[in-house]
């Protein structure tokens, strides 16, 4: 579904991406785990057109993706859910889901109850201004605005940071079922235990390069891994 084949990316003059390939099929949940400054936002936010990649390429079953607007590529399906949620404080649950609906001209309804469904606590919410929410319910809306756009790949940066244990659960447990939706997921996650327990497939990145890859339980396993992102020592 989505290729990532030899992507430079430059932020800030520095070289963030050093020449990363990835791919993400359809209907898989992939992750990419790491530490901070790997280059794992940078990624995300050059394949939707938030960053300039330097060169490689980025397609969409087939498509160039590079050169498009952020517009264009959340139009042709994707969409991120950024770090930070960055919600709209002084507007309401809704306004903020219609929001995620600004290139749709069809009916909002269907999607806004299905955004509801996955997310009971926003309809109690609807009119309450979204900056009085916690930090759970924000990364809630944040994901349930993202779905306004009907995309069939949603990338998550960070979605669990911040947040209690028992809100980290029920975040992953909902990343569930939107893939079982049918939704492919991208996710990045410092919580490396979670996101491998959650993917398909992860890669590790390390200062701008993938160090690693293989299935969520093989890396969950990985020596290395666990020395380096889950808390545990080499025996």
């Amino acid at each position: 579904m989505l290729k990532v084949e030899n992507l430079f990316v430059n932020y800030g003059g520095i070289e963030a991406v050093k020449g990363i390939s990835l791919d993400v099929p359809d209907g898989s949940i992939i992750t990419l785990v790491g530490a901070n400054g790997a280059g794992k936002s940078t990624t995300l936010r050059s394949i939707v057109g938030l960053v300039k990649a330097k060169s490689g390429s980025i397609t969409l079953d087939g498509e160039e993706l590079l050169g498009l607007s952020t517009a264009d590529i959340v139009a042709k399906g994707i969409t991120l859910v950024p770090e930070g949620r960055r919600v709209f404080p002084d507007m309401t649950v809704l306004e903020n889901l219609k929001i995620g609906a600004y290139l749709r001209k069809d009916s909002l309804k269907d999607d806004i109850d299905r955004v509801y469904a996955l997310f009971p606590r926003l309809q109690e919410r609807s009119w309450q201004a979204a900056g009085t929410l916690s930090g759970g319910e924000q990364q809630m809306l944040a994901v349930g605005r993202a779905l306004m756009s009907k995309p069939r790949l949603i990338m998550m940066d960070e979605p669990s940071l911040g947040l209690a244990p028992i809100i980290v659960q029920s975040i992953f447990d909902i990343i569930r079922e939107i893939n079982k939706q049918g939704t492919t997921v991208l996710l990045i996650e410092q919580n490396a235990n979670m996101a491998l327990k959650t993917a398909d497939y992860g890669y590790v990145m390390e200062t701008g390069r993938i160090s690693l890859t293989g299935t969520g339980a093989e890396l969950l396993a990985n020596e290395q891994v666990k020395e380096l992102y889950l808390g545990k020592s080499r025996q």
